[in-house]
C-alpha cells in the first residue's frame, strides 16, 4: 500500500491511502512513533478501514474470501464463486 502523511485528529490517527484512496484509522501507538519521528513499518493488523471511496465506481465484495473489486465480473477472479 501506498500511504500519504499521517494525520492527527483528536487522539486518533489516520492515514489514507494513495491508490484507491481508502481512510484507515491507525494503532494509536504507531501513530505516535510516527509522530516522535520514529522508522516503522505499517502493516494490515495497524490499520481498521474507516471508509473507502470509490470515485463512481460500484465495488463488489466477495461473501466467501472478501475480495473487492470495482470490475464487472461475473464470479470472483480470487475464489472462482459466483458473486
Amino acid at each position: 500500500m501506498f500511504f500519504i502523511p499521517c494525520i492527527k485528529w483528536n487522539k486518533h490517527y489516520y492515514v489514507r491511502t494513495s491508490c484507491c484512496n481508502t481512510l484507515y484509522e491507525l494503532d494509536p501507538e504507531m501513530g505516535k512513533a510516527i509522530a516522535r519521528g520514529e522508522q516503522v513499518l505499517i502493516r494490515p493488523e495497524h490499520l481498521q478501514r474507516i471508509s473507502k471511496v470509490t470515485y463512481g465506481y460500484n465495488y463488489k465484495h466477495c461473501n466467501y474470501c472478501g475480495y473487492e473489486t470495482a470490475e464487472n465480473f461475473e464470479y470472483c477472479p480470487k475464489c472462482g464463486k459466483k458473486f
